[in-house]
């Protein structure tokens, strides 16, 4: 069986060229790229780290395996002069497929997953880059699928936003989403699609991410 870095890595290597070419192409000519936009927290960062927090949400020792479509969520974070985030730290988490946060202050709907982790983190490689595997996000009272994203590092300015899906028949009527200007909201949009290359029945989602350097 194929091991969960394994996974991560064959995704980190899926489309590295069509997405970080771009990026630096544009810092080449000296051109600042626009940071990508904030978003709020929300209530149900966890309290408590779960005691495994690594890369992996779907699966957890001793525990069945994770419900929902598993997705691999991934990209390169850099800061607005194109450099990029070497060991930067990026933590996810998001509602499991009941729609339920691992978090005492969410009481609705199903009882949590006891198979998905609900929170992440990793350090970034050499060249900014991070991914995930996890579950695609599903939506929930009141707001459209997303998964909320956090980095942090020396010399860069924490950003707190949220990756939404890209074609989520909810994202019109998101109170956060729709608020946005489209170049935000197209800034803020994974695409998520098949990868059997990385998973049999997986997908796929690029989220590139630009930081702020913290003041001096």
């Amino acid at each position: 069986m194929t091991s969960r870095r394994g996974f991560l890595t064959a995704a980190l290597s899926v489309g590295a060229v069509a997405f970080v070419a771009p990026i630096t192409k544009r810092a080449a000519f000296g051109q600042t790229l626009a940071p990508t936009p904030a978003q709020p927290a929300g209530p149900f960062y966890p309290i408590t780290l779960p005691e495994e927090r690594d890369a992996d949400l779907a699966r957890i020792a001793a525990a069945p395996p994770a419900r929902g479509q598993i997705a691999h969520m991934l990209g390169v974070i850099r800061t607005t002069d194109g450099a990029s985030c070497k060991g930067a730290r990026v933590e996810i988490w998001q509602c499991d497929s009941n729609g339920r946060y691992h978090h005492p202050g969410d009481r609705e709907g199903h009882e949590p997953d006891a198979g998905f982790q609900g929170y992440g983190a990793l350090v970034t490689a050499a060249d900014g880059g991070y991914g995930f595997r996890t579950i695609h996000p599903v939506p929930y009272t009141g707001r459209t699928p997303h998964i909320h994203v956090i980095v942090s590092g020396p010399g860069l300015r924490r950003l707190v936003t949220q990756a939404y899906v890209a074609g989520a028949p909810e994202n019109a009527n998101d109170g956060l989403f729709s608020r946005l200007s489209p170049e935000a909201q197209a800034r803020l949009l994974v695409d998520f699609k098949p990868a059997p290359e990385i998973e049999p029945g997986a997908l796929v989602g690029r989220f590139d991410i630009v930081v702020e350097r913290s003041a001096k």
